[in-house]
């Protein structure tokens, strides 16, 4: 495949995560109502997807060492077609609930080959880079989809927001079946044995350059999806912004990680990945603590949550390429099972979010504000420790 072509399947693969999670957030306070719901039952909508996502990658992944990518995006991509239609047509929350779940579980397996087809065809310097490249346009897709969402929700309805899933979904699955090419070198005819398995999942979790750059891909999404998960009540039921107007608030939010994947490249270009990240640290720290001071001194407005959270994002998009590329990057023979213990740790972190959020959620801006002031503080440590060991290691 041409270089071009790998880096818009790589788009479109990884773009389905924010599509699925951010197209539908303007409508989300609305649809909670319409189906008489509570808070905890919409988060659920959100979280049950996640975790979902989470966990069918440690099926999706040795499932994709064994036989390849391409059969694993077909199926996978076909499956989220379909759980996408049946979702639009969702008489409860209840079977909302359920057919989100399988709507994040088919969302594995794209995500996952992605990653894995990084490793496939780059070694881990160069990965970062063309991860970078690939979550650009992931960080496109972002921009463009909460303020499409909040124009089919103002015109239309929730329903409509879900029905564009499945034809972004049947467009992936076109182009997968059309151009994509099996990046696979060697497919691991052992990857699907139990003893073997377990083996390759404990050597994984062993490591500590995959649990460094877990650990930072973990605690960088673990901001992010604070905001996703609790910013549509807070902007639109606490602030009294309208849907059109917070989808453009997203908007801006996921323009800045889009600057922030192509800051990742220059950065990479003059530095290591220990340099970059230790850098992108200092952006998230500056960010959640900017984000938690104003709160605390009782400024609540859009103006006082969004600037702080530029900053945090232009650091997650560095935190971004840098960590999930290199924590595969050890695996080359198991990278699908590497790519999915990534990933499932990240939707755990965001699942236990999720569940908190829940909870938690008083009718004001602070545990918002609060949670990405914790996330940012985590990142900025893991940037500076865990991950400046490994890089110390390696030149070692």
């Amino acid at each position: 495949m041409a270089p071009g072509l790998t880096v818009l399947l790589l788009s479109l693969l990884l773009g389905a995560q924010p599509i699925t999670t951010d197209l539908y957030l303007p409508a989300l306070p609305s649809l909670t109502e319409g189906f008489g719901a509570s808070m905890a039952q919409a988060q659920l909508t959100l979280t049950a997807l996640l975790l979902a996502f989470g966990l069918s990658q440690l099926i999706w992944g040795p499932l994709s060492d064994r036989f390849g990518r391409r059969p694993i995006l077909l199926i996978g991509l076909g499956a989220y077609v379909l759980a996408s239609v049946a979702s639009t047509l969702s008489p409860t929350m209840e079977m909302l609930i359920v057919w989100r779940a399988l709507q994040g579980a088919a969302m594995g397996a794209g995500v996952m080959c992605a990653r894995a087809i990084v490793r496939d065809l780059y070694a881990p310097a160069q990965g970062a880079r063309i991860m970078s490249k690939g979550l650009s346009g992931l960080g496109l897709i972002a921009c463009l989809s909460p303020p499409l969402g909040g124009l089919l929700s103002d015109l239309f309805s929730w329903r409509i927001s879900l029905l564009t899933l499945a034809i972004f979904g049947a467009i992936s699955l076109a182009l997968i079946a059309l151009r994509f090419e099996e990046t696979l070198p060697k497919k691991n005819l052992q990857a699907l044995q139990g003893g073997n398995l377990l083996r390759t999942w404990l050597t994984i979790l062993r490591n500590p350059t995959f649990v460094a750059f877990s650990a930072l891909a973990s605690a960088s999404y673990g901001g992010l999806f604070t905001f996703l998960a609790s910013s549509s009540f807070v902007f639109i039921k606490v602030l009294g912004l309208s849907k059109t107007h917070y989808g453009l608030l997203v908007f801006s939010m996921a323009f800045a990680y889009l600057l922030g994947t192509f800051l990742c490249r220059r950065l990479l270009a003059h530095f290591d990945v220990r340099r970059t990240v230790a850098i992108a640290g200092a952006l998230s720290l500056t960010g959640g603590t900017l984000s938690g001071v104003l709160a605390m001194a009782g400024w609540q407005s859009a103006w006082t949550i969004m600037p702080p959270f530029y900053l945090f994002m232009l650091g997650h998009g560095i935190h971004q390429p840098c960590s999930q590329s290199g924590a595969v990057g050890p695996f080359p023979q198991s990278a699908g099972a590497a790519s999915a213990l990534n990933g499932f740790l990240m939707m755990l972190v965001a699942f236990l979010i999720g569940n908190w959020l829940g909870t938690h959620m008083d009718g004001s801006i602070y545990p918002l504000a609060y949670g990405i002031w914790f996330w940012g503080a985590m990142s900025a440590l893991v940037a500076w420790t865990l991950v400046q060991r490994q890089g110390r290691r390696g030149a070692s």
